[in-house]
């Protein structure tokens, strides 16, 4: 049996989809145009999936995007009314989430995740148990493979929780639960997923979604052009 929604607020962590500025690991292997492309698509799918929450029978969550203040109105035109968008505090991903339980938790305690914008392909069930979860814990962390986190969430604003550095390395979740244990906070976890970063990433995704396109469906269509072209490109280089 699951909770009320009333008190959940699901915030996608976004940058506008400008060449150069987003999935920066992907350009060894993609141009910046073809990244910002890919981000679009992205961004566009998950929030398909958190509408997906909020229109559910089971579940009806708040969805906003947190980004920039610079990104504020290109985000809105591509959020398309159908989620707020807050404007962060501050330069970088720390300072991006520390704004998000600040703003949200802001007079009432409410349920709030934070989710990146490159995971539009993670199952709506873990989004789903990460909030029952959070229900038990003063926090809950979503674990990538790589060291960091896809997902935080917590009930109240802690400043000090995203202190410091290491946001994006290999060290992420360890050092984020350093600081959740010296605030005495109690830690939950979601199951642990994968995010979009490398171009191993992108041909896992692709699989994936090869299977089950409707999953992320403009993202899928994305890759599928991209592995085309990608065939066509190795082909031809063998010719010469």
């Amino acid at each position: 049996m699951r909770s009320s929604g009333r008190d959940r607020v699901l915030v996608i962590m976004a940058k506008a989809p400008r060449p150069g500025a987003v999935k920066t690991r992907l350009t060894s292997s993609l141009s910046p145009e073809a990244v910002a492309t890919l981000y679009c698509c992205l961004l566009d799918d998950t929030l398909a999936l958190a509408r997906s929450l909020k229109l559910s029978d089971v579940s009806d969550v708040e969805v906003a995007i947190m980004c920039p203040a610079s990104d504020v109105n290109e985000l809105a035109q591509l959020a398309n009314n159908e989620a707020s968008v807050v404007a962060q505090q501050g330069e970088g991903l720390a300072a991006g989430l520390t704004s998000v339980f600040a703003h949200f938790a802001e007079g009432h305690p409410r349920r709030i995740i934070a989710f990146n914008s490159d995971s539009p392909h993670l199952p709506r069930s873990v989004l789903e148990d990460a909030f029952e979860t959070l229900a038990a814990h003063d926090a809950v962390v979503g674990p990538t493979h790589d060291g960091g986190y896809y997902l935080v969430g917590a009930k109240a604003s802690h400043p000090t929780l995203f202190a410091g550095d290491g946001m994006g390395t290999s060290s992420a979740l360890e050092r984020l639960l350093s600081r959740a244990r010296a605030l005495e906070l109690s830690v939950g976890f979601a199951a642990p997923f994968y995010d979009i970063d490398v171009a191993d990433d992108l041909t896992r995704l692709a699989e994936e979604l090869r299977l089950a396109p409707a999953r992320a469906p403009r993202t899928a269509a994305w890759l599928k052009e991209w592995e085309l072209a990608t065939a066509q490109l190795k082909t031809g280089t063998e010719e010469l």
